[in-house]
């Protein structure tokens, strides 16, 4: 049985499809947000971190016994706020901490053997979750804890939506209005902790970045106003969550987090053609 074959409402009827539709949708939201802002304000590069620090940080947890989310959440703020304080300070070296975090997935990778040996099957397959996601694996509570923090990433993203805004697209006139740019960028670098370790949860730490840049680079690519984009980046987000769940259910043997960023990857690459036309357009018309 297939979700084309008995529609939504008998899909829903699984108690592990709806928990992840209902948390999946509240992380794609929160990453469209957050995303957004991270393509506007060239930090795209803070996502791809990320992923490094969360793949190290859950197994730097698990290996301690102790909550997987710990170690997400305490990883991925954590050098959100170093790389913002690094951006603000000008000693940002792409180099060195291109090194730095490539020795840091080197900790992961021993982590994960430390880990994988020293118990059964379980100890592997939770070494696998962290890369790769296990959206369908969620508990009710995993669910609505996931669900509760992405929302709240969401309200407060829309709540600081202008003075965000205004300081990511001209920072110095902002803080000559009077804008806290320093503890609104550290405040925003915060929350996209918060939804790498979330989104994580739901695709995996090597595919954390595609989520948060994709929907983002797509929306973008099809419109240059500011609240269109914003908007478009998040729809996209969580149609692209919910494609991918639908088609992983319906093929079982295609893992949700490849059937998601596959989705994502192939809308991207729609927009980049269309925007492209767009753009060469106006040339190609007659004076």
């Amino acid at each position: 049985m297939t979700v084309l074959a008995l529609g939504w409402p008998g899909a829903l009827g699984h108690p592990f499809f709806l928990h992840a539709v209902l948390a999946g949708a509240a992380i794609a939201a929160a990453s469209g947000m957050v995303g957004y802002f991270l393509v506007l304000r060239a930090q795209v590069f803070t996502g791809d971190a990320l992923s490094h620090m969360a793949f190290t940080g859950s197994l730097a947890a698990l290996a301690a016994g102790i909550d997987l989310r710990l170690g997400l959440y305490a990883a991925t703020i954590a050098v959100a706020l170093l790389l913002g304080t690094l951006s603000r300070s000008g000693r940002a070296d792409d180099v060195a901490i291109g090194n730095v975090f490539a020795w840091i997935t080197g900790l992961g990778a021993f982590f994960l053997t430390r880990y994988s040996t020293s118990g059964g099957a379980d100890n592997a397959g939770a070494g696998v979750r962290v890369l790769f996601g296990s959206i369908f694996g969620m508990s009710a509570g995993q669910a609505g804890t996931a669900a509760a923090v992405a929302a709240g990433v969401c309200g407060l993203v829309l709540a600081a939506f202008r003075p965000l805004l205004f300081a990511s697209v001209d920072e110095a006139v902002a803080a000559a209005r009077g804008v806290p740019v320093g503890l609104l960028g550290y405040g925003f670098l915060a929350l996209v902790g918060v939804t790498a370790a979330e989104a994580t949860q739901a695709v995996g730490s090597l595919l954390l970045l595609g989520l948060l840049a994709a929907p983002a680079g797509a929306a973008q690519r099809l419109t240059e106003t500011p609240g269109r984009a914003f908007a478009l980046s998040t729809v996209l987000a969580v149609a692209e969550m919910w494609g991918g769940l639908s088609l992983s259910y319906a093929v079982p043997k295609m893992p949700p987090s490849f059937a998601i960023m596959a989705l994502a990857t192939a809308v991207y690459a729609a927009a980049f053609a269309v925007g492209g036309w767009r753009r060469r357009a106006p040339r190609l018309a007659p004076a």
